[in-house]
């Protein structure tokens, strides 16, 4: 740089010049860009210039290096739709066409969070508005007696937020705005649970009120209210649930009824075992015995799941019925041991036992139910029950009649028989008292059939079923569709309440696909 007054004596002093000459007038405001990136091109170009060249007055400026900022342009039809990825593949839309015609009782293959792919249109649609600086919107014929569709939320990604946009040019609205925002949901899920069916409401609440009294060196003898469980194994479905009665909410009682629920085995060979066992009224240790039983016979079946597995699948029936009763008749006698060492009498400390075995195998569709005491066994086939309890009388003998098993009135040689006059003989001392009849054992071999849905209850919930025919209306339109309900729902199904009715309830549903 030279001395102030001087002459240049160098070429790249005369911008120094032209920037402080008297005669150059202040240029104001420009048009061109004034970005801080656009400052440091311009500052980069003038002071990394080469040696030696002037820049005349009248030369054009080169463009900067740095490009500007770029304004938003509408994507082309073809760019667009080539670079914009749906969430779905050709298969899943077939899937997503073919659930239309699916009946109600069905749910859907459809995900909540993706929207309908719009059909797409000739270039030239009469329904095309034009709006500068945004895409194409397609317009909507007015419908009578349909409600405008809900606007979006957000843009789709790459897309300017300011002003209204739409769909790109060249795509069409769907024709029926329902097909798009509504979303088809099963009968059976849509209908909203009652809290009871029958003449009127229950007497007690239908939540729980107080809870059992807890002993503190004795806390794994409490109980909780409900117990819920599902699976899903072979081509079958498991609900299941045990909770307390409104009396026993009430009053303050422990739940009487136990549930159990195990796995046995891996892969095809697996067996699913459901036991359920309610204990007797009005004993203290009632819940006790019942989870005691349940525990029994789980042990007693897991031991022995590979053998009951390969006569379930061969429907060796009378091998079944045999080794399901002594595995029973053990369990039963642990109990009554258990209530001789506790000091209890055997009457006291006894409870009732369902059990039902489902073989993972998908190709076997043989359930197995036995057990003792009371309950119920439902089948639930084309929207009707079938009361399927086995009966007693078909494997207990009854009184002998004349001519068929009674005692001939005399022998062979033709000697006569003393008349029995009905004298009760005396019990001897040497002989054990005779124990109190026991309740018959009970078994059921059935092969499901598809859509078939199997119940298996204690008499909380078979009591009603039985005598309440709005409870039978009710859960048949519940559980008769294809697709078994979930957790929440079954538990919400199960314990509808039915005046005079307020035992514990626990029931197992199979669902066959």
């Amino acid at each position: 740089m030279s001395q102030p007054g001087g002459r240049p004596t160098r070429h790249e002093d005369d911008w120094w010049g032209q920037l402080y000459d008297d005669s150059t007038e202040d240029t104001g405001p420009t048009a061109a860009p004034d970005s801080l990136d656009d400052r440091f091109a311009s500052a980069k170009k003038t002071v990394g210039g080469r040696r030696g060249v002037t820049a005349e007055p009248g030369d054009e400026q080169a463009p900067p290096t740095v490009p500007a900022q770029r304004a938003a342009v509408a994507p082309a039809e073809d760019t667009w739709a080539a670079s914009k990825r749906w969430p779905w593949d050709e298969e899943d839309q077939e899937l997503l066409e073919a659930d239309d015609d699916a009946p109600a009782d069905a749910h859907p293959a459809t995900r909540l969070d993706l929207t309908t792919l719009p059909p797409r249109a000739a270039p030239d649609s009469p329904r095309a508005l034009e709006t500068p600086g945004v895409p194409e919107t397609p317009g909507v014929p007015e419908t009578p007696g349909v409600p405008e569709a809900p606007e979006v939320q957000e843009p789709p990604e790459g897309w300017e937020a300011s002003g209204s946009w739409g769909l790109p040019e060249g795509w069409e609205a769907p024709e029926s705005r329902e097909a798009s925002a509504a979303v088809a949901v099963p009968a059976a899920a849509s209908a909203s649970s009652v809290d009871y069916v029958g003449s009127g409401p229950p007497t007690y609440d239908a939540e729980p009120t107080a809870l059992p009294p807890a002993d503190p060196d004795e806390l794994d003898d409490l109980v909780a209210d409900t117990v819920l469980d599902g699976a899903r194994y072979g081509a079958c479905t498991l609900r299941a649930v045990s909770q307390r009665g409104d009396s026993a909410r009430y009053r303050g009682e422990p739940r009487r009824d136990a549930l159990l629920t195990a796995r046995f085995g891996t892969g095809e060979q697996a067996l699913v075992l459901v036991a359920m066992a309610t204990g007797a009224r009005a004993t203290p240790g009632a819940h006790r015995a019942a989870a005691e039983l349940c525990e029994w016979i789980a042990r007693a079946v897991g031991r022995s799941h590979q053998r009951l597995t390969e006569d379930i699948q061969a429907a060796r029936r009378g091998d079944l019925k045999s080794g399901l009763h002594r595995l029973t008749d053990r369990s039963l006698g642990k109990l009554r041991a258990s209530a001789a060492e506790q000091g209890v009498v055997p009457e006291e400390y006894a409870a009732s036992l369902r059990c039902l075995l489902i073989p993972a195998h998908p190709q076997c569709r043989t359930r197995v139910f036995f057990g003792v005491g009371e309950g119920g066994l439902f089948r639930l086939r084309g929207g009707e029950w079938q009361d399927i309890e086995p009966r007693v009388d078909a494997d207990t003998p009854g009184e002998p009649v004349l001519g068929f098993g009674s005692l001939p009135s005399e022998t062979p040689q033709g000697d006569r028989l003393t008349m029995d006059l009905g004298i009760p003989t005396p019990p001897s001392p040497y002989e054990p008292a005779p124990e109190p009849p026991r309740d018959p054992f009970l078994f059921r071999a059935s092969v499901a059939r598809p859509g078939d849905a199997l119940v298996m209850c204690t008499g909380g919930l078979a009591d009603p079923l039985r005598g309440e025919p709005a409870l039978c209306a009710y859960l048949a339109r519940r559980w008769s569709g294809r697709t078994p309900p979930g957790l929440a729902a079954f538990l919400a199904d199960a314990q509808v309440r039915v005046k005079g009715y307020a035992d514990d309830r626990t029931a197992a549903v199979v669902w066959e696909a």
